[in-house]
């Protein structure tokens, strides 16, 4: 392998984002980011992108891309990684690709996987029922005919429910029937792949402190901003873990300790969704940190171990 190409994934607030900023540092390489809401322009503090200088210090790739009014989906993800991929091999820059949106990083590294097309009857219908029911009454649906796909999709995340059920519909077979094949570790590109992780007790209390910090840096008046924008907010972006809470927060539906302690909640369960997705990976290099596992120290172990 000429140029070295490097995966790093991670529960959220795992520290991936800090290792791969010093790792990429350390072997002069350039990061690709996988996250889904990294790539919405000024939805800043509540994805914890790095900071300017860090971007001004190291290159990163697929974070500022969209608006935040645009949907963005697991394909378009892949088609543009796949033109930074080749623009980076071309360069012969070492590429250090890094995130927690495990349907990004199955793409990216399987490719998407071949299953029925959409039908807008079935489609409608279900969207129609989300409205009258409650999406809560489709996702219990979903529990009773693919039990694993509905614990990878979030209870509110209508798009991927409604998918997941028409895709029932149509086959007969659930949706994680149809990607089985993303355990096969057969990978698109010769990717080394490390995966980091912490204790559940050591990593709820990172969670904490990362939202604190965000709520100090003004995720508040972030999302305020961007819901005065002209466009406003796609149900994608407005669905993040973070903005969800402080969107009812601002529309008088809870007070903002309520908002804030609904937001550790729902990231702990996203960590958890997260690590359920990561077990399912093959040829991942795991490395157990804790408190004293600096970025630096990561990254020097992943530099040392390739």
């Amino acid at each position: 392998m000429s140029v070295k190409m490097v995966l790093i994934l991670g529960c959220t607030a795992s520290g991936k984002g800090g290792a791969a900023f010093e790792m990429a540092k350390m072997v002069g390489g350039q990061i690709l980011s996988i996250d889904s809401m990294k790539v919405y322009r000024r939805m800043d503090i509540g994805t914890a992108k790095p900071s300017a200088q860090k971007r001004r210090e190291v290159e990163h790739h697929l974070i500022d891309v969209v608006e935040p009014s645009e949907p963005f989906s697991v394909g378009r993800f892949v088609e543009m990684a796949d033109q930074v991929i080749d623009d980076l091999q071309q360069a012969e820059s070492p590429i250090i690709a890094a995130g927690g949106t495990a349907m990004y990083i199955r793409g990216l590294i399987e490719g998407i996987f071949d299953g029925p097309g959409a039908d807008a009857l079935i489609r409608e219908r279900l969207i129609g029922q989300a409205g009258i029911e409650g999406l809560g009454k489709l996702h219990e649906r979903l529990v009773q005919v693919d039990p694993v796909a509905s614990e990878r999709i979030h209870p509110n995340d209508q798009k991927r429910i409604v998918r997941a059920l028409e895709v029932f519909e149509l086959t007969g077979k659930p949706i994680s029937s149809f990607q089985s094949h993303f355990r096969s570790g057969n990978y698109r590109h010769d990717w080394i792949i490390f995966g980091l992780r912490r204790s559940k007790e050591k990593a709820s209390g990172r969670i904490n402190q990362r939202v604190k910090k965000m709520i100090d840096q003004g995720l508040v008046e972030e999302v305020e901003s961007l819901l005065n924008e002209p466009e406003g907010l796609s149900s994608q972006a407005a669905q993040a873990v973070g903005y969800a809470e402080i969107i009812e927060y601002l529309q008088g539906e809870m007070s903002l300790d309520e908002a804030v302690e609904k937001i550790k909640i729902n990231t702990r369960r996203l960590a958890k969704r997260q690590r359920t997705w990561f077990r399912s990976f093959e040829g991942v290099n795991w490395f157990d940190l804790d408190e004293e596992s600096t970025a630096e120290k990561t990254a020097q172990m992943m530099v040392d171990m390739l």
